[in-house]
């Protein structure tokens, strides 16, 4: 195999990478962006597996080639891998991608960590530089590992969303990372021999720990930020990874993963009015307990399908704002029909407003509504329409809570304080869908529920968009 041939494909590659972010960064290329993306990767695998199984010539010598059995061990996981894959994305939910999304970046922490360890100790003669890098990205990748792993228990309630509050647990990372500067230092300086092993196996412990504390200590109303935080680290650690297997394409695309993850983290906190170190520290959330002080805020109102039909019957102008509980719910399709039959049958004017953290993950709305076939032109972010809400008719806020809480805005104690919310009680009437009265994710109380012109409408909102339907 050609050495023109292998690196013609790897720059072929990083272009299609490249092209697959420009077409996702818009809801209308999205999906060819998408389709560059598998063909990219497709190029990168084929090309990458062909010249370690055959080989290639550089400079009079030959890289790479394998025997028979070499063949084996390498193809063999790869449908392991494939088919689990596979598998995975058939079933899945679009409720469930948020998880799905954390554990796959797990499997990159992993990955990195044990490309470290092979060359580690297949290499033991190298140059100071590659065992910087080697012992950087095992830090790196260990961290992304259990850090992801921590967010797949959080985000599929297998473990509660709460921030784990250690004492001084911000000096514990502080630590962690100066104990990785200084074996980094006598890694580098003194990596022959046991002391090595003894440096490399402690830095991997530390790591490990610290992905695990790190995320476990965030809670559940940062999690958005979380996730594309976790998409960034796993980006850097498949870059360490190509810088120490010499791969130029595994750096490319470990670098344009791990810088758009992290201004995809730097667009959610500012999303939310906080900073990556706040979130990094330590953010708030609970598993439906109120954080901060519990106020009586009165009582709220309740209202039925029939009346919340006649509402929307009579209104010239609706809004829509989906939370989570639209994904839980799986009612987007219901929503696509009822959005669909007001401005057919009645001529009521239905847009949608999308707050940047709406969903446990960064567009997670915007995929749902997609996926109903709603159009992309009446789906608009936050800051397009929260000048429009003081003259719509009516707001129907569709399991969502933190995001349209005006607590954000009128109480410096609380929270969420200083967020950037949705100011769907500035509308003539507002119903929220809700299974009941408990907090978000977040665990903050939403003073719009007890609201004059807010109405509370009760049950899964599936079937409570379903009854609206019939009675319109």
């Amino acid at each position: 195999m050609s050495t023109s041939l292998v690196y013609g494909s790897y720059i072929l590659a990083g272009l299609l990478f490249i092209l697959a972010l420009a077409g996702l960064s818009k809801h209308e290329t999205s999906k060819r962006g998408n389709v560059l993306g598998c063909i990219g990767m497709g190029v990168a695998l084929l090309v990458t597996v062909l010249a370690t199984l055959i080989g290639y010539r550089v400079g009079g010598f030959t890289v790479g080639g394998l025997p028979a059995w070499g063949v084996a061990a390498v193809l063999l996981p790869m449908a392991a891998g494939a088919g689990i894959g596979i598998v995975r994305a058939l079933r899945v939910e679009m409720t469930g991608m948020p998880e799905l999304i954390a554990l796959f970046h797990s499997f990159v922490g992993l990955a990195a960590v044990l490309v470290g360890w092979v060359s580690f100790i297949e290499e033991g003669h190298a140059d100071k530089l590659h065992f910087g890098e080697l012992f950087v990205g095992v830090f790196i990748g260990a961290v992304t590992f259990t850090g992801s792993i921590i967010a797949y228990l959080k985000l599929s309630a297998k473990m509660k969303s709460a921030p784990l509050a250690l004492p001084h647990h911000n000096l514990i990372n502080l630590a962690a990372l100066v104990a990785f500067v200084a074996l980094t230092v006598v890694f580098v300086l003194k990596h022959e021999g046991p002391v090595g092993w003894i440096m490399l196996s402690i830095m991997t412990v530390i790591a490990l720990a610290l992905g695990l504390h790190l995320v476990a200590a965030i809670g559940g109303g940062d999690m958005p930020v979380v996730v594309s935080m976790l998409n960034s680290y796993s980006g850097w650690a498949a870059a360490a990874a190509g810088f120490t297997l010499g791969n130029d394409l595994l750096i490319i695309t470990g670098a344009l993963v791990g810088s758009s993850g992290a201004y995809l983290s730097y667009i959610m906190c500012k999303a939310m009015n906080r900073s990556f170190i706040s979130v990094i520290m330590g953010g708030f959330g609970s598993d439906g307990a109120v954080v901060g002080e519990a106020k009586d805020y009165g009582e709220h109102r309740e209202i039925t399908a029939p009346e919340v039909a006649e509402l929307l019957k009579h209104a010239s102008s609706v809004i829509i704002t989906p939370g989570y509980g639209m994904a839980v719910a799986q009612a987007q399709t219901a929503v696509a029909e009822l959005t669909t039959k007001l401005h057919r049958e009645h001529g009521v004017k239905v847009r949608f407003g999308i707050h940047p953290v709406a969903g446990r993950l960064p567009g997670h709305m915007n995929v749902l509504l997609a996926e109903a076939k709603v159009p992309y032109d009446i789906v608009l972010e936050m800051d397009e329409i929260n000048d429009d809400f003081a003259d719509t008719d009516v707001v129907l806020v569709i399991g969502a809570n933190d995001t349209v809480n005006p607590a954000a805005l009128d109480d410096p104690h609380s929270p969420i304080a200083g967020m950037p919310v949705l100011h769907v009680w500035e509308a003539g009437q507002v119903i929220i869908f809700k299974r009941s009265m408990a907090t978000g994710y977040a665990g903050v109380q939403n003073p719009l529920f007890f609201k004059e012109n807010s109405a509370m409408l009760f049950g899964d909102a599936k079937q409570r968009v379903e009854d609206i339907i019939r009675a319109l």
